[in-house]
């Protein structure tokens, strides 16, 4: 992003941040309610995690792009970052740190965050090129309107009845099963699946439109006010369509893009306009953050499947020699093998900072 708003890279660092906290506890079995996913329909704090990234690389679209022309070698690179996106989304899929040095292709999962993000940002930005931004908003209506309609209405093919549960006749994880098969993250669904990804597409594209907001901003209070729009109409659409990370219901979309829009207000208000000097070990993070994110994945598979005896792998290793014996309850101990995790890829990210090192995707 050529044109840098601090309050965007201290969001866009501590999104990274909390994606690393949520990811690596030191014991799946021991982790704080509000630091996993809800089982399906609702909304936890670790649910809002990823939508904030795509809502941040929407305003990193506006920015990154406003000034571009449509043209070929504007696309080719759109193209090419998206690419080592979903590449890198692959590697960590297939990649496994013994030999073969590879997954069983037959039960690869195809699809992952990063991959989204690849996915999510071509499409974004090509639109964004192509379309000015009441074309943008109409078809983030359209999306979330047809995908609503779509997964509630419409009869599946067998005739069964649409279902937004964890069922075969929810229409996102009837697809996911036709066409991905054993390729899926579960056997009955994928978090970051086929369908779901329109309405992922339209939280980059609030982005997109918030950062339209931004350019020029004069009054921080606009930013509140679409904020309370979007978390209106989303919680009011979810009595009719439940809030759901898992198949990326449109009220999910509404209410993330709302939570987003708040925090990003919150934060623009203190850092950019009223100039007070705090996160910015967050800015640090931000400014490297797909880095961080894919070292943090591809060390924690590591360390996960590479054991130092016939009975630990180095991460339960570490978790059970150092933080299980530290006199705390499991779930503290799981939380505090987390935040040192946490700290390590902060001081990472300082220590590239410092070097001014940043490595684009």
């Amino acid at each position: 992003m050529k044109q840098r708003i601090a309050s965007v890279d201290i969001l866009r660092g501590f999104t990274i941040v909390a994606m690393i906290l949520v990811n690596t506890p030191g014991d799946w079995g021991s982790v704080y309610a509000p630091l996993l996913h809800a089982k399906w329909h609702g909304l936890t704090p670790t649910d809002l995690i990823f939508p904030f990234f795509l809502f941040i690389v929407g305003i990193s679209i506006y920015f990154a792009y406003k000034n571009k022309t449509a043209s070929a070698a504007t696309y080719k690179k759109v193209f090419i970052r998206s690419l080592k996106l979903i590449g890198l989304g692959l590697f960590l899929n297939v990649f496994i740190p013994r030999f073969p040095f590879f997954e069983d292709l037959n039960s690869l999962r195809f699809f992952g965050v990063l991959q989204r993000i690849g996915i999510v940002f071509f499409i974004s930005a090509i639109l964004y090129l192509k379309c000015n931004w009441k074309t943008l908003l109409g078809i983030c209506v359209f999306i979330l309107i047809g995908y609503w309609l779509l997964l509630g209405f419409v009869p599946l093919p067998d005739g069964a009845s649409p279902t937004f549960d964890r069922a075969s006749n929810n229409w996102a994880n009837y697809i996911d099963f036709q066409f991905l098969g054993k390729h899926m993250w579960q056997p009955d669904y994928d978090p970051e699946g086929i369908l779901s990804t329109l309405p992922s597409i339209v939280s980059c594209l609030m982005g997109v439109l918030v950062g339209k907001l931004l350019d020029g901003l004069k009054h921080v209070s606009l930013l509140f006010v679409t904020a309370s729009i979007l978390l209106v109409f989303g919680y009011i659409l979810d009595i009719w369509f439940p809030i759901n990370k898992a198949i990326w219901s449109s009220s999910f979309v509404l209410v993330t893009s709302g939570w987003g829009t708040l925090f990003l207000g919150v934060i623009y208000y203190l850092i950019d306009v009223r100039k007070f000097q705090f996160g910015t070990i967050f800015k640090y993070v931000g400014m490297n953050a797909i880095t961080i994110y894919f070292l943090s994945s591809f060390i924690s598979k590591c360390m996960y499947l590479v054991n130092v005896n016939e009975n630990h792998s180095i991460h339960s290793f570490l978790y059970n020699t150092v933080f299980v014996q530290s006199f705390v309850s499991l779930k503290k101990a799981s939380l505090l093998y987390a935040l040192v995790v946490v700290i390590f890829y902060i001081i990472l990210a300082y220590t590239l900072f410092k070097r001014r090192i940043f490595i684009k995707v």
